[in-house]
């Protein structure tokens, strides 16, 4: 039988850097909870680690959360991502927060959510942003959005293939096919553990370059960047919790034609975190895409023989990635659907929101 509330719902921030024991385990039960729900089975950060990530400063962008809480128990979540005042090109990012978050199950359909986004619309307000990206991962979220009057903007997949029975014969072949194409042309160069700081910042602007022509859809969002203030503070976070940056590249010279990218964690040791793969305009067509997968298939097996599967997330609407992918033998684990809804649309469904405490900058 569905649980149903006794006493008010409070729509509060949550604090990790002054959360009391008690708070945090009343949040730590709920994200596990939550991670039951939507993803069974699934492993998920450990407590230390999780708390360590909220209040860990990041370089390029910040967040903040607020719970819905009845009684002492934490039943609904709103993670807010924006970016950090004062970083390269802040203003093309200004307008933008990212929201996630979720209810429990048994607290659904008790106007929950509404409350929360109403938390959503509040810091909007206080701080000028003007839209809101959010990620429905499961089709109930997908018609609450909908009825909220978000528009569907981007669907991704979250694509999974496992390594036992990988034609390894084949892989051999797509990544000297690779390099054949080019006439000798091309040349690897393939990093494990971490790409130097030096190396790794002459990367920043060819991948910024790859990563823009990365299908979003219909999203409004500004460019993606990247950044080496972000790859450095992940660095010590690997160094911390131990990991890996695998990164696998044809050169044209000096130019990068082609990349496959990914990471391995120590805490999640039978996985492999596949990112971006892309290939230059001028080499498409060519078989580079293959390549690149396949040499680091081959890097995975070599570095990590525990590793058991590769996760990877893709546009639904990039084809030529997700045809090399089934080739492979990924298949769909589950997908995601983006959102996006403005301010003053948020408003016109919640009105003006009322009692609600954001939560503050952090200090420290």
């Amino acid at each position: 039988m569905k649980e149903m509330p006794h006493q008010p719902i409070d729509i509060v921030p949550f604090d990790p850097h002054h959360a009391t024991a008690a708070q945090w385990a009343a949040y730590h039960a709920y994200r596990r909870i939550r991670a039951e729900e939507d993803i069974p089975g699934e492993p998920i950060l450990g407590d230390a680690d999780f708390e360590h990530q909220l209040r860990r400063r990041r370089p390029t962008d910040e967040s903040r959360r607020v719970i819905a809480l009845h009684g002492d128990r934490v039943v609904g979540n709103l993670l807010l991502e924006f970016r950090r005042a004062g970083t390269p090109d802040y203003e093309s990012f200004a307008p933008f927060v990212f929201a996630g978050g979720g209810v429990m199950q048994a607290y659904r359909r008790q106007g929950i959510a509404t409350a929360l986004l109403g938390a959503l619309l509040a810091f909007m307000q206080e701080h000028g942003k003007t839209t809101a990206t959010l990620g429905a991962p499961a089709p109930e979220a997908n018609a609450f959005l909908q009825a909220m009057g978000a528009t569907e903007k981007h669907r991704a997949v979250e694509n999974r293939l496992p390594l036992d029975g990988l034609d390894w014969d084949a892989l051999d072949r797509w990544q000297a096919d690779a390099t054949s194409a080019s006439g000798a042309r091309l040349r690897w160069e393939i990093h494990a553990g971490r790409v130097p700081l030096d190396r790794l910042e002459s990367l920043m602007a060819p991948f910024t370059v790859l990563i823009g022509d990365m299908p979003l859809g219909a999203l409004d969002l500004p460019a993606i960047r990247y950044e080496l203030p972000a790859h450095r503070s992940w660095y010590e976070e690997m160094d911390r919790s131990g990991g890996e940056h695998l990164v696998v590249m044809l050169l044209d010279g000096d130019e990068v034609a082609a990349v496959c990218n990914a990471h391995w964690e120590k805490r999640f040791p039978d996985r492999v975190f596949q990112a971006l793969t892309a290939v230059a305009r001028p080499w498409r067509g060519k078989g580079l895409a293959k390549g690149v997968k396949a040499a680091m298939l081959k890097l995975v097996r070599e570095r990590h023989p525990e590793v058991r599967m590769i996760v990877t997330h893709n546009a639904e609407v990039n084809a030529p990635m997700l045809s090399i992918n089934h080739r492979l033998g990924f298949a769909v684990y589950r997908q995601t659907v983006s959102y996006q809804i403005d301010r003053e649309s948020l408003r016109t469904r919640l009105g003006e929101p009322r009692g609600v405490r954001l939560p503050p900058a952090p200090s420290r």
